[in-house]
């Protein structure tokens, strides 16, 4: 039985509706993604849902006592109070239980309870915010865009938190790392209506790229049979005489049917204005450290940034990913060490606090300084259709970016730094807000780009399709240089770790070794000190862990071969429980691992 029901909602707002007799349940349990183009209403709707916002007509069916949080998408401006009581202000006083609760939560941020909210940073807040919406202990939670403004290992740790959690979380997100992790179900908002996909996000872009297709196919069949129509009712006198009233009328409603679709809204239209190329140096940094209080932010560091490289820039929020970027560029002097520029640079720079954009000026205003025409690769565009390729409608672009919602604002600075040349372009968080969709264009256009791309993001995804070389900033101001993308340096980074704990143990071995030479001669009557050996349970364990190892490798193999068979597609009840079971297998293995490795170190 669902906790909640949307039956039919309405919301217009002027023109077509916004949500368009919107249905859908929501079961105890389930995590779902709500995925759907920038403006298509998908924040809106989150706010129906809460109760915060009224529509036309329909209905929210709630379970009786449902509980419901939202964690919203914007950080508010100013909070009053300390971490604590913003985390705290759901729980009424003398409730144990509840106050437990939120303690735990707020523990796990990991965040001093009595720090001032107002002084965190922006991950910080986000964390907060997170927190406090989960300790209101919600049967059904709502979270719009939850990653922005964490850094990586803040994005796993939210991963980590969601996928654990009791209640039922339905999400906005366009991170699709964090969406591949997390949701097991897929809500589509498109043209005022949801699509509800019974999969994982991977297998919903499979079969929702065959349902557009198959859209099309059918929309070009009607179109072409309703021509055929119109030219039939057009003949001359003859034909009217002989012609059929019901065809007439079926002509009738096919045309009222024609001027109800809604078009799919269309993909932005981006090409990069290029510049001649640069030489093939672009920067050398030669033992480079930088320091911020006394804190080294970089320290001691050295690479070449060679022409045509797309390099991706990783780090913890605060860690000096930014003045790492503008070292290399030449805008900040280290506090040691030395950087050579290149020759022939001109660099574009989309910085992620979008300073370049005037807000007293409107749209076309930022693009063509004045001017109705731009240049772009020596071909004269109207600045009012250039806008238009970045999905701007013509009342859109006349109008102040004040009214631009914060995916918008990222497509303008594209925009912006597309129609200048270039051959050094730096993307400074350049996927906040942005849709799917047009995240794949944009890793597209800078496959094809010809010049050189420095990026700072904490989209895996997004890392792993554009960086050939990622430069990530680790503890103590250290550079670690890894070839390939986001994965790469991820599993790179784990076998370090691996090796460094392994190292840590060995040594410890070695140390306890040494004592007990140095005090054999008080262990003489024992026969000096023995290393610990597995007891009689212990020996069978380990003889029997390889089997146990053979078998769950095995069964975790055949679930996803199952997984992978076109019947099962349409079956998501038989989906979660493979999904289920996988997981829970690959659990159980890597604990037989632990356990096996524990025991043969006892000999």
């Amino acid at each position: 039985m669902p906790i909640l029901s949307a039956q039919n909602i309405l919301l217009r707002f002027g023109g077509p509706p916004l949500l368009d007799n919107v249905s859908f349940d929501i079961e105890a349990g389930d995590r779902i993604c709500l995925v759907g183009r920038n403006g298509e209403g998908k924040s809106t709707l989150l706010k129906i849902l809460t109760g915060e916002m009224e529509y036309n007509s329909g209905a929210v069916v709630k379970k009786s006592g449902l509980k419901v949080s939202r964690m919203i998408q914007e950080i508010p401006a100013h909070v009053e109070g300390t971490v604590r009581d913003v985390v705290m202000a759901s729980c009424k006083s003398g409730d144990d239980v509840h106050n437990a609760h939120a303690e735990a939560i707020l523990g796990k941020t990991g965040i001093d309870g009595s720090a001032l909210f107002d002084s965190l940073s922006g991950g910080q807040k986000r964390r907060v915010l997170f927190a406090r919406a989960v300790a209101e202990d919600p049967d059904l939670l709502l979270l719009d865009e939850p990653t922005n403004h964490l850094d990586i290992p803040a994005i796993q740790w939210l991963e980590g938190i969601v996928t654990r959690l009791n209640c039922a979380v339905l999400f906005v997100s366009h991170d699709r790392a964090f969406v591949r992790r997390a949701a097991t179900r897929v809500f589509e908002l498109d043209r005022g209506r949801i699509r509800c996909w019974n999969f994982s996000y991977d297998k919903f872009v499979q079969f929702r790229d065959q349902a557009l297709a198959e859209e099309e196919k059918a929309n070009e069949l009607f179109d072409k049979r309703l021509a055929e129509e119109e030219i039939w009712i057009r003949k001359g006198i003859q034909a009217r005489r002989t012609r059929n009233e019901g065809r007439v009328r079926a002509l009738i409603k096919m045309r009222q049917e024609r001027a109800q679709r809604r078009s799919r809204t269309g993909s932005v239209n981006m090409q990069i204005t290029e510049a001649e190329r640069s030489g093939r140096l672009v920067a050398r940094l030669t033992d480079v450290s930088y320091f911020y209080q006394d804190k080294p932010l970089i320290n001691s560091f050295s690479t070449e940034v060679s022409r045509g490289d797309r390099i991706g820039i990783v780090g913890p929020n605060g860690s000096g990913k930014t003045t790492l970027l503008r070292i290399i560029l030449g805008e900040l002097l280290p506090s040691e060490g030395e950087v050579r520029l290149g020759t022939n640079l001109q660099i574009a720079y989309f910085d992620q606090m979008r300073t370049r954009l005037r807000e007293d000026k409107s749209l076309i205003e930022n693009i063509g300084d004045g001017q109705a025409y731009i240049t772009l690769n020596g071909v004269k565009r109207l600045v009012l259709s250039y806008l238009q390729d970045f999905l701007f409608s013509a009342e859109r672009a006349r109008g102040p970016i004040s009214a631009l919602s914060g995916g918008e604002r990222n497509r303008l600075l594209l925009a912006c730094l597309f129609s200048h040349p270039s051959n050094v372009l730096v993307l400074d968080e350049p996927t906040n807000d942005l849709d799917m969709e047009t995240l794949d264009l944009l890793a597209e256009l800078l496959a094809e780009y010809k010049g050189t791309v420095l990026v700072v993001s904490h989209d895996r995804a997004f890392l792993d399709s554009v960086a050939t070389f990622i430069l990530a900033i680790e503890e103590n101001g250290s550079i670690f240089e890894a070839v390939g993308g986001y994965s790469d340096y991820e599993a790179n980074r784990k076998i370090r770790e691996k090796e460094a704990a392994k190292a840590i143990r060995m040594e410890a071995e070695k140390v306890a070794i040494n004592n007990g030479s140095h005090n054999a001669c008080n262990d003489a009557g024992n026969g000096g000190a023995k290393k610990k050996k597995r007891s009689y349970n212990e020996e069978r364990e380990y003889a029997a862990l390889p089997e146990k190892i053979d078998r769950l490798e095995k069964e975790i193999i055949q679930f996803q071969e199952e997984l992978s068979k076109p019947e099962v597609f349409t079956n998501s009840q038989r989906i979660l429980e493979l999904q289920q079971a996988i997981s829970a297998r690959e659990g159980e293995l890597e604990a037989a691992y632990e356990r096996f490795e524990l025991l043969d170190s006892l000999g």
